[in-house]
């Protein structure tokens, strides 16, 4: 079975916008649900989604486990799981890494660019690493099946994610360095050793991470997965677009800044306020995934590969990763570390 699965999304919700998924034959989507948010300011989040879930069942659903995807096929709908791109909705409660999981959470990034309880960001000039709260916190999202998620997250956190996680974790939206060295891209040290763990990385189509911003080609950024695809082996990419569809501005100032700060923080990319850059002409929106299909065909990658890249490797990794740990294996790697 080849699927269509987007690794990240965070847009302005809409009918609009669940009908283009429908339009491009999008099976299911990683969705952002909160950033900074509360325990239950995101529960308050999730509350929306569930009037959308009401709204359009002929469209969405709450995807929970793998089959959903399967599900979402065969009912002509988009299976929706949901993420955090920061650990702020757990608060500084082991505790709620299981109850956020039972409502349906099943990526949490450890950092949000920032220092945080659990590791450190890619903007911090000095990156110490998980603490010890990240690495218990690391065992938990293990234990009942929350996938560690470190696209935001400094070179050694990755790294640490990577070695004190018993199970493979993703970095759902980002790009090599090598490529184009935004801070949010990462190092050919990184991806391999995420490819070498099962670990998976979905390729960002956010400009401020591609080589030449909005102005990239379709053949730059198909021929960057063909190289990373070298580097990582064919079974551990797929796509992250981190598509934010018709967010007004003001909301990147909310992705940046939170409660943090009292500034603004101006971030990659941009010397002047916060704002979202024009994407690249080949892909707007959810009906432009056939693009990048037709764009890695174009790389001379073979049509199973392909079919790999733009989602059944992520179907792979959600058979593997939703579910509660199974025993002795992971005790296995806890003990050798």
């Amino acid at each position: 079975m080849s699927v269509l699965i987007d690794g990240l999304q965070y847009a302005n919700w809409s009918e609009k916008i669940f009908r283009q998924m429908r339009d491009g034959g999008v099976d299911a989507v990683h969705v952002t649900i909160t950033y900074h948010e509360t325990f239950r300011e995101t529960v308050l989040n999730i509350e929306r989604w569930n009037r959308w879930f009401e709204q359009f069942p002929d469209l969405i659903f709450q995807g929970r486990t793998a089959a959903d995807v399967a599900l979402a096929r065969r009912t002509g709908r988009t299976a929706i799981f949901f993420g955090s791109q920061n650990p702020s909705c757990i608060e500084d409660d082991i505790g709620l890494v299981e109850i956020l999981h039972s409502l349906g959470l099943r990526f949490m990034q450890l950092t949000y660019n920032n220092q945080s309880l659990l590791a450190t960001g890619c903007y911090e000039a000095e990156d110490t690493g998980l603490t010890r709260m990240g690495r218990e916190v690391v065992a938990e999202m293990n234990r009942v099946g929350l996938v560690v998620d470190m696209s935001h997250s400094g070179e050694r956190s990755t790294l640490d994610a990577i070695r004190y996680s018993t199970r493979p974790i993703a970095i759902t939206h980002a790009n090599p360095a090598s490529w184009h060295p935004a801070l949010r891209n990462k190092s050919d040290t990184v991806l391999r050793a995420l490819g070498e763990s099962g670990g998976m990385l979905g390729f960002s189509v956010y400009p401020h991470h591609l080589k030449d911003g909005s102005g990239c080609s379709l053949q730059s950024f198909c021929d960057m997965i063909a190289r990373s695809v070298d580097l990582m082996g064919v079974g551990h990419v797929g796509i992250g677009t981190d598509l934010c569809q018709d967010q007004p501005d003001s909301i990147v100032e909310w992705m940046r800044v939170g409660r943090w700060t009292k500034r603004l923080d101006y971030g990659e990319g941009s010397a002047s306020a916060p704002g979202f850059p024009a994407m690249p002409e080949w892909f707007g929106d959810n009906r432009d995934f056939g693009r990048i299909a037709s764009g890695l065909r174009a790389t001379g990658m073979a049509e199973a590969d392909a079919a790999a890249v733009m989602g059944n490797n992520w179907l792979r990794f959600f058979e593997e990763s939703f579910g509660p740990a199974r025993s002795g294996v992971n005790e296995q790697k806890a003990a050798a570390q």
